[in-house]
């Protein structure tokens, strides 16, 4: 995707620029700053689009989402504040009843991002607030700047998390911890987000990028087919009991024993060579 006004901006960058090969990390920008990059039902279907599309491509081992930087102040004015995503745009929220909501929240962007098969990442800079916190809970890991702010401010419009976040929040962080988010709607730094586990890294504002990337790289270097079974199994620790999950464990880490990559993997350790992985 270009520039213009695109409410999705699409970068590939190789996981090794010297072995295109390898395959490329996708980085999705959420481009509203002037409206700090608030969610809306076209910015919601960019992201269902957006999904759908790396799903289906093979090139592809690690999804980053980020929200665009704001502009330059004009002159005289002060510089909008750095936004991942600010949250919903409520102004499409005035009015509504349930009949209209509920289609719109039960076929929704977090799930799209959630379903997700391949590891993805938050590049979180600034406020990630309300739908914006619920995008980054959606996501698999998080690396935040220093003055990130992350919140469940819905409570003080009469309302709660919609997007998953009351449930994703308390599988995360532990319900305590998730009902006085809810409760108070207040926000959290980007250190009480780490302390807590919301957040996996935080750096400088002029590092983040850097860090994701170095991230999404390493991930990326990966077979991409184990890094799904390692998903789909982790994931399994959220919807079943403790002995069906590790029975997915057992079965899921026995079938890798049939794969190319796991001989790949396993020789080239006993090489003492770097992986060359047939699955990508």
């Amino acid at each position: 995707m270009g520039m213009g006004d695109e409410v999705l901006l699409v970068e590939r960058v190789p996981v090794d620029a010297e072995r295109p090969e390898v395959g490329v990390v996708v980085v999705a920008t959420i481009n509203r700053p002037d409206k700090l990059n608030a969610l809306n039902q076209t910015v919601m279907s960019a992201i269902k689009d957006f999904c759908a599309d790396v799903e289906r491509d093979d090139k592809v081992r690690c999804i980053v989402f980020t929200g665009a930087a704001p502009a330059p102040a004009p002159e005289g004015k002060r510089a909008k504040p750095h936004a991942f995503v600010a949250g919903a745009d409520i102004s499409e929220f005035q009015g509504l009843g349930s009949e209209e909501v509920r289609p719109m929240f039960s076929d929704n962007g977090w799930e799209a991002i959630w379903r997700l098969s391949l590891p993805t990442i938050a590049m979180v800079d600034g406020f990630a607030l309300g739908g914006g916190c619920e995008v980054a809970v959606s996501c698999d890991l998080r690396v935040a700047s220093d003055r990130s702010r992350f919140g469940t401010p819905e409570i003080n419009l009469g309302l709660i998390p919609g997007g998953g976040g009351t449930q994703r929040l308390a599988r995360l962080i532990g319900h305590g911890r998730t009902m006085e988010m809810v409760y108070t709607g207040e926000m959290i730094d980007a250190q009480e987000a780490h302390r807590i586990g919301l957040v996996n890294h935080v750096t400088a504002p002029e590092e983040l990028r850097d860090r994701t990337m170095a991230l999404a790289r390493s991930i990326g270097s990966k077979s991409s087919h184990t890094l799904r079974v390692a998903k789909s199994t982790i994931r399994a620790a959220l919807e079943t009991s403790l002995s069906d999950g590790v029975q997915v464990e057992a079965d899921a880490f026995a079938n890798l024993f049939d794969t190319e990559d796991k001989e790949i993997g396993v020789n080239a350790f006993l090489a003492r060579e770097p992986a060359v992985w047939k699955h990508r």
